[in-house]
């Protein structure tokens, strides 16, 4: 599975690696750590939010609705046309209701731009993303939005 840290790291490449000052607030990111200015980078653009215990998790397997909020959340701070998602009915598939309450603009999105497929019937959005499912998520991400 692709970590939390591993996927805000690609965004924060994705994006030139832009130089980062001040503390990271989640005391379980370790400063110096290969992922750290990108924590920090991500979560001062408020791409990334942590847990609601205060943690990042940078070790955590990333869900498909916590990328899909990652991707939407990056998507604006480039300032890229978000608003494909507010149309999308992702209640066909069978685990609509599935999708935690702060994901479910971000998975409209995600799934109205092609960024995320279901499986036929599943959106699958707690089941954590493999790296192979991450890189064609990203790569329709850049194909599809960041055009």
């Amino acid at each position: 599975a692709m970590t939390r840290s591993m996927m805000v790291a690609v965004l924060y490449r994705l994006g030139g690696s832009p130089a980062v000052t001040g503390e990271i607030p989640f005391p379980d990111v370790e400063p110096g750590s290969w992922y750290a200015d990108a924590i920090l980078w991500s979560e001062a653009n408020e791409i990334v939010e942590g847990y609601d215990n205060g943690m990042f998790g940078p070790h955590d397997p990333i869900t498909r609705e916590q990328l899909a909020a990652i991707l939407y959340r990056y998507a604006q701070y480039k300032g890229y046309d978000v608003s494909i998602g507010e149309e999308t009915n992702i209640l066909s598939y069978e685990d609509a209701f599935d999708i935690s309450d702060y994901a479910v603009p971000a998975m409209q999105w995600a799934v109205g731009a092609g960024i995320i497929q279901g499986d036929g019937a599943h959106l699958n959005p707690r089941e954590y993303a493999s790296r192979a499912q991450v890189a064609a998520m990203v790569m329709r991400f850049i194909e599809n939005v960041a055009k």
